[in-house]
């Protein structure tokens, strides 16, 4: 059976003062239709910089990927994106900040349907607000209402709850993971935190530090779904599968 995601020999080379800088190498990854992967590594090993190749904001040197049977070759609506800050246009309500969302897909007319996506991220009765009216994680909630409400066949998450404090992070966590048992959206999502990826992944993508970063390790997360973090610490193998992510990461350079 085809995946669903196909990421092919995927390569990243800049070229700067000092000479060509090779950031990703022969990464290939397959993703089936419907699963939640985490991409997991240090800083600056490439993450990010093989999620904006699938978000269509940055070309590969080598390889390419194919969602749904077609090759990207940039930004599109079959693709929604959440970042690390929620990227809001602060001039707009927030209903409208995510009735943008439904417009691009000609689905954009209803204030109930607006309000449903806003439901979802417990945010209801908010849309008339502004962005600056609401705290950092309420306007994260905002981005990631935007992003479902375009119905994309693939969610990329770049770090969306870094940024966040702890609590805040851990309610948005919850959220995201009610929001996926619905819909069962396609996710890859970038993240340092080790215990955010055994909440959320079917697996875990541990790439390695470079200094050209590639695909060192792919672990499957077996947790039954679905998942409630008071209970995963009772799982049998949770702090086996943990020890063997942060294994990996402390075996790796730390470079810069």
């Amino acid at each position: 059976m085809q995946a669903f995601v196909e990421i092919a020999v995927l390569g990243k080379t800049y070229d700067t003062p000092r000479g060509p800088a090779e950031i990703v190498r022969d990464f290939s990854l397959y993703v089936e239709r419907g699963e939640f992967v985490c991409l997991l590594g240090h800083s600056g090993c490439g993450k990010s910089t093989v999620l904006s190749i699938l978000m269509g904001l940055n070309q590969p040197t080598t390889g390419g990927v194919v969602i749904g049977g077609r090759e990207i070759d940039g930004p599109g609506t079959d693709r929604g994106v959440v970042f690390q800050s929620a990227t809001l246009l602060p001039w707009l309500s927030v209903a409208d900040n995510v009735r943008l969302a439904l417009d691009q897909v000609a689905r954009g007319d209803g204030a109930a349907t607006v309000e449903s996506y806003l439901d979802a991220v417990g945010l209801t009765g908010l849309g008339g607000r502004r962005p600056r009216e609401l705290s950092a994680g309420m306007q994260q909630r905002v981005g990631i209402a935007r992003a479902f409400a375009l119905e994309p066949r693939l969610l990329l998450l770049d770090e969306p709850f870094s940024l966040l404090d702890a609590l805040t992070r851990m309610e948005l966590q919850d959220e995201l993971m009610a929001l996926w048992e619905r819909t069962r959206r396609t996710v890859i999502m970038v993240t340092h935190d080790v215990d955010e990826a055994l909440l959320l992944a079917d697996r875990i993508v541990l790439m390695t530090s470079g200094p050209a970063a590639t695909i060192g390790q792919i672990l499957p997360v077996e947790f039954p779904r679905p998942r409630r973090r008071e209970t995963l610490l009772g799982q049998p193998d949770y702090f086996w599968l943990r020890d063997a992510v942060l294994g990996f990461l402390e075996a790796q350079p730390v470079h810069g």
